[in-house]
């Protein structure tokens, strides 16, 4: 069955949208390593649904992962795939309000050319943690990029957004660039956040990444006694150098447990912040952080990590965390970008036409780029305005 044929056929009006403009290209995931540019048909938008022309898309490291093909993703050993391809990826998505179905501008509170952006999950509404307010775990648990037809993601030129969708608007003062790290600036203040940073406190944030990049900034805002930085990446350290960061560690020539300790009387850090996806990450935040510290967890990971969980319990009584997503932090992503507290700059390196998915894809997934960018070439742009 061809992608096309898979698209929602929900009733409602896409607007003035002419039938030239029915279909549309798109990158379709239809397994690990088998991602394709296609021109599959424009989705309809029924009630309380809204139809977006996506300016720009960024690409994670998830989205690496998932092409990869790692197993949280698509299962293996008896567990059953998350991703349901076909499905068009992309969770780091910005655009302009093409057309509303009926309702909708009610719903959302937008109008037609309003800038928007659209939160990653679109939850259920109904299981307990939706209906508790914490609708970043609901159980159903679709997130755009990831669900074929339910959450379509933004690797194309246009995107249906769903009635639970969570959507905000992004004032016109926000650069193109701002705009498209809003998703993961928000996971970078949620994940600060859940560090319950405070001033007296000795921070560590492993992995200076896009994302480790936007919790630096975050964090600094935080003004803790003391920001530490550990990356394998000199040009990394530099920006979180320029970002807020007191001390940098490049673990290649450095050792970092050394350093954090002698900075701290011997005792280690009082926050470790884990983002940098790989094993090694864990284990030395582990050893590396004090005892009663907090340990965030926020990565995802492309294989197994094994700990001395003993650390954890019977040898520091760590409050272990986690972080997933950006829940209620969006409106201060936009704000704090809209004040020039937080920026882009240094960290969106490049940016590619949807035609070249596949060197955008390679260089995303390598350390030659820190934030990629796939944006609508500018002819399709200027058609659907």
């Amino acid at each position: 069955m061809s992608y096309q044929k898979l698209q929602p056929g929900a009733s409602g009006a896409i607007g003035a949208l002419s039938a030239v403009q029915a279909a549309m290209q798109a990158v379709v995931c239809h397994g690990p390593k088998d991602y394709r540019l296609e021109t599959v048909a424009m989705p309809a938008i029924g009630r309380n649904e809204l139809l977006i022309s996506i300016a720009a898309c960024g690409i994670c490291a998830s989205d690496c992962k998932c092409h990869s093909g790692a197993k949280m993703f698509w299962g293996g050993d008896g567990q059953p795939s998350w991703v349901k391809a076909p499905v068009i990826p992309g969770h780091e998505f910005f655009g302009y309000v093409e057309a509303l179905g009926e309702g909708a501008a009610e719903h959302f509170g937008v109008e037609k050319g309003d800038r928007v952006i659209a939160e990653q999950i679109v939850p259920c509404g109904k299981c307990r943690f939706c209906t508790t307010g914490k609708y970043w775990m609901c159980e159903v648990h679709n997130i755009f990029g990831f669900q074929r037809i339910v959450a379509d993601g933004g690797m194309a030129d246009y995107m249906r957004l769903p009635p639970t969708s969570r959507v905000h608007r992004i004032p016109d003062g926000i650069s193109l660039e701002d705009a498209a790290i809003i998703e993961p600036l928000s996971c970078a203040i949620h994940t600060v956040n859940r560090g319950d940073i405070q001033f007296d406190d000795v921070v560590v944030i492993a992995g200076a990444g896009p994302l480790g990049l936007m919790m630096v900034q975050a964090a600094a805002l935080k003004t803790p006694r003391k920001l530490i930085v550990i990356d394998l990446v000199p040009e990394r350290l530099a920006l979180a150098k320029q970002f807020g960061a007191d001390v940098t560690i490049n673990p290649k020539t450095e050792n970092a447990d050394t350093i954090v300790k002698g900075l701290t009387e011997g005792y280690g850090c009082d926050v470790y912040i884990e983002t940098t996806g790989a094993p090694i990450g864990v284990t030395q935040g582990l050893e590396m952080i004090r005892k009663l510290g907090r340990f965030v967890e926020f990565s995802v990971f492309g294989s197994e990590t094994s700990a001395d969980w003993s650390i954890i319990g019977d040898r520091k009584e760590l409050d272990v965390r986690g972080a997933h997503l950006g829940p209620y932090c969006y409106p201060i992503a936009i704000d704090l970008l809209a004040r020039g507290l937080v920026t882009s700059k240094g960290i969106v390196t490049h940016d590619f036409p949807l035609t070249e998915w596949e060197r955008a894809f390679a260089l995303a997934n390598s350390l030659d780029s820190i934030k990629v960018l796939l944006k609508p070439q500018p002819q399709q742009r200027n058609a659907a305005s």
